[in-house]
C-alpha cells in the first residue's frame, strides 16, 4: 500500500471509532506488517496524519489517536503576479521608492537588529489591469542577504527576486484589518480612514531576518483557505 492508502485506512478507523479517541496505534512494524508496506512508508503516512492534527505521537510512548482532532487551515501563499494572472487580469508592476537607511527602532526591536543595522526599505504597487491590486511595503536586511544590494527592482518586484535567491527557513505570516492612511487610501485607490486586508509577512534564514513585508490589499480582496 502507498502512505496514501494508509493514511486513508488510518483516517476512516478514527473517524469510525475503531481507533477511539486517545487508544494507542499498533506499532509501526505491526502495521507494516498488516498493510504488506515498509515502516518508512508507515511512518510518513503518520507523521503526516499527526502534522494535520488526527495523531499524537511521542518518541517511546508510541501514536495516539487525540481526543479532538485539531483541523488545519492550509493555503498558499503565489506570487502576487500569479495571483493577478489566475483572475483573468493583466499584471502590472511599479516600484515608488528604494532606499537604504538605519532600521527604525520599532523594526529593530521586532527582528532583534542591532542599534543602526541597515535596512533595504522598498515601496512597490501591483497592479490588476492598470486597477490598484496591493500596495507592498517592504524592509530587507542585508546583512543576511548581502546580494540584495546589487539588485535592480525597477522591472520587477522584490518578492520575485526573494523567491529566487532565498530558501527561507521560518515565515511568519499574520493577517488583519489596517486602517487605511492617506498614502494608503492613495496608492488603492480607496477612501482614507476605511479598513483594508493586511498581511504582514517576516522570513528567517537558518535563525537570521531576512525580510518583513507589509501587503495592503485594495478593497474587494478575499482569500480563501480549506480545512
Amino acid at each position: 500500500m502507498s502512505y496514501r492508502d494508509i493514511k486513508q485506512v488510518v483516517v476512516d478507523r478514527i473517524q469510525n471509532r475503531i481507533w477511539a479517541p486517545d487508544s494507542l496505534l499498533p506499532s509501526e512494524t505491526e502495521l507494516a506488517e498488516e498493510f504488506s508496506s515498509t515502516r518508512t512508508t508507515v511512518n510518513r503516512a503518520l507523521r503526516e496524519l499527526a502534522e494535520e492534527g488526527y495523531l499524537e505521537r511521542k518518541r517511546k510512548a508510541g501514536t495516539r489517536v487525540l481526543n479532538a482532532p485539531v483541523r488545519k487551515a492550509q493555503f498558499s501563499i503565489p506570487l502576487v503576479r500569479d495571483e493577478i494572472a489566475e483572475t483573468g487580469a493583466s499584471y502590472r508592476y511599479s516600484l515608488v521608492e528604494q532606499t537604504l537607511l538605519a532600521a527604525p527602532d520599532w523594526l529593530a526591536a521586532r527582528l532583534e537588529l542591532t542599534q543602526g543595522r541597515q535596512v533595504l526599505h522598498i515601496r512597490c504597487m501591483h497592479y490588476a489591469d492598470n486597477a490598484p491590486f496591493q500596495y507592498e511595503v517592504r524592509w530587507i536586511i542585508p546583512e543576511s542577504i548581502p546580494e540584495v544590494l546589487e539588485a535592480d527592482f525597477t522591472q520587477s518586484g522584490p518578492n520575485d527576486w526573494l523567491v529566487q535567491k532565498v530558501p527561507f527557513t521560518n515565515l511568519e505570516i499574520s493577517f488583519m484589518a489596517t486602517k487605511a492612511d492617506q498614502a494608503i487610501a492613495e496608492f488603492l485607490d480607496a477612501p482614507a480612514g476605511d479598513p483594508v486586508f493586511t498581511a504582514e509577512r517576516i522570513t528567517w534564514l537558518r535563525g537570521a531576518p531576512v525580510t518583513l513585508a507589509k501587503l495592503y490589499f485594495a478593497p474587494g480582496y478575499r482569500m480563501t483557505t480549506h480545512i
